[in-house]
C-alpha cells in the first residue's frame, strides 16, 4: 500500500511538472525578443548604440583605408545609404596603423550587436570636410579660415576623432544599469571595454602634443579639446561630463593635478549619457527632436526615431 501511494504522489509530481514546462515556452515568450533570447526591454537599448558604431566604422575605414563598409562588410549595413563626405587622410604611417586598427574593432562592434539583435539599416552620415567644420566652428565660436578639415593631417584627423569614442563610452556607461539580461550587461560592458581604450589612445596621442599649435588657426591641440568638451556639455545639457585634456586642478584628479589624460568625475569615475543627451550633441543641435550635424536625417532605432515624430 505504501508503494502504490509513493507511485501515486510521484505520478501526480511528474504530471505537474510536464504541465509547467509546457507552459514555460509561453511564460517567457512575451518576456523575451524573438530574434535572440535577451529581454524585450534590452532591444532598444542595444541597438541604439549602432547609430554610433557606424559612424566610428565608417570615419575610421574610410580615415585609413579610403573606403567603407560597403566594401569591407555591406551586409552590416542592412541597405542603409553610403555616407557623404568621408574619404582617405593624410595620416603618418604609425598613425594610419592605429586608425586602422579601430576601423576594424568598430567592424567587429556592428557584428556583435546584430548578432544579439536585429538592428537596423545604417543612417544617413555626413562625413564630409564641411560637416566637420561647422562643428569646430561651434565649438571655438568663430569661423575658422581656412574651415577645418579632419581629413588634412593627423593631428586634424585625430582632433576629429577626439568626437566620436568618447560620446559613445558615455552611452554605453549609462545603458548597463538600465539592462535586464546577463548576456546584454555582458556584451555592452566588452563594448565598452574597447571604446574606452579607444578614447585613450586618442587622448594620449593628443596629451602628447597638447601645447602644440594647430595651423594655421594660432589654436593649441589642448585649447581645441577643450573647445570640443564644452560644446559637448553645452549641447547635452546635463551639466558637465565632458573634460579636455588641461583643466584647473581643482577639476583634476584628487584636485592635484591639472592633465587630464583620462577624462573622469570628481572621483575619477566615467561619466554617463542617456540615449537623448547623445542624440543632442551628434545631431549639434542640443535638441534631439532636431536631426543635423552628422546625421542630417536623424538616427535609426525606435530610440531614435521616436524623438523625430
Amino acid at each position: 500500500m505504501k508503494i502504490m501511494a509513493l507511485t501515486a504522489a510521484s505520478t501526480t509530481t511528474i504530471t505537474t511538472l510536464l504541465i509547467s514546462l509546457l507552459f514555460l515556452p509561453k511564460f517567457y515568450s512575451s518576456e523575451l525578443d524573438s530574434h535572440t533570447s535577451i529581454a524585450k526591454a534590452d532591444v532598444d537599448l542595444l541597438e541604439f548604440p549602432l547609430n554610433l558604431e557606424f559612424f566610428e566604422a565608417e570615419f575610421f575605414l574610410y580615415g585609413a583605408l579610403g573606403y567603407g563598409l560597403d566594401k569591407v562588410d555591406p551586409n552590416l549595413t542592412q541597405g542603409g545609404p553610403t555616407p557623404i563626405g568621408a574619404k582617405k587622410a593624410n595620416l603618418d604611417p604609425f598613425t594610419r596603423d592605429v586608425i586602422e586598427q579601430f576601423a576594424y574593432q568598430e567592424v567587429g562592434h556592428l557584428r556583435a550587436i546584430q548578432k544579439v539583435v536585429k538592428g537596423f539599416p545604417r543612417p544617413l552620415l555626413d562625413l564630409s570636410k564641411e560637416s566637420f567644420a561647422k562643428v569646430v566652428d561651434a565649438a571655438v565660436g568663430k569661423k575658422l579660415s581656412p574651415p577645418f578639415d579632419p581629413y588634412y593631417s593627423g593631428v586634424h584627423y585625430l582632433l576629429a576623432s577626439y568626437l566620436i569614442p568618447y560620446v559613445g563610452l558615455t552611452g554605453y556607461v549609462g545603458t548597463i544599469p538600465k539592462l535586464q539580461a546577463p548576456t546584454s550587461r555582458r556584451l555592452v560592458a566588452g563594448l565598452l571595454g574597447v571604446e574606452s581604450g579607444q578614447d585613450a589612445v586618442i587622448r594620449a596621442y593628443l596629451y602628447e602634443h597638447a601645447h602644440e599649435i594647430v595651423e594655421p588657426y594660432g589654436i593649441t591641440v589642448a585649447q581645441f579639446s577643450n573647445y570640443f568638451s564644452d560644446l559637448r556639455n553645452k549641447l547635452g545639457h546635463e551639466g558637465v561630463k565632458d573634460e579636455g585634456l588641461w583643466v584647473r586642478k581643482s577639476e583634476g584628479a584628487e584636485g592635484k593635478i591639472k592633465g587630464n589624460a583620462l577624462a573622469g568625475d570628481a572621483d575619477s569615475v566615467a561619466y554617463d549619457r542617456t540615449a537623448e543627451e547623445i542624440l543632442r550633441i551628434v545631431y549639434g543641435s542640443g535638441d534631439e527632436h532636431k536631426p543635423g550635424g552628422f546625421y542630417p536625417k536623424g538616427g535609426n532605432g525606435n530610440i531614435a526615431r521616436s524623438h523625430l515624430h
